[in-house]
């Protein structure tokens, strides 16, 4: 997880359920944040990713339902190609 420094950081007083301090800790334990605030700051990255895709999908509908028939096509065309040369391509291991 990305250290935030201290600094940067701003100090809030809160109260939460026992189950979600139970998955807090859950995420501590499992390495992925070290503290309680590192844990509350991961959960909120992973909200704010999971609206930002979300919109994206949205966004990307709304796109390719405006689009004319004509527009439609040549997209389809496009993505076709890209998927074509894209192919054995491992994004998650290109630098």
């Amino acid at each position: 997880m990305r250290r935030t420094a201290k600094s940067n950081r701003r100090k809030i007083s809160t109260t939460v359920s026992p189950k979600t301090l139970s998955y807090l800790r859950t995420i501590i334990n499992e390495g992925e944040a070290n503290t309680l605030a590192e844990a509350i700051d991961a959960l909120v990255e992973r909200a704010r990713a999971a609206e930002n895709r979300a919109r994206l999908e949205r966004d990307t509908a709304a796109y390719f339902e405006g689009l004319s028939p004509e527009a439609l096509e040549e997209e389809s065309t496009l993505g076709a190609a890209l998927a074509h040369s894209a192919r054995g391509l491992d994004v998650d291991r290109e630098p």
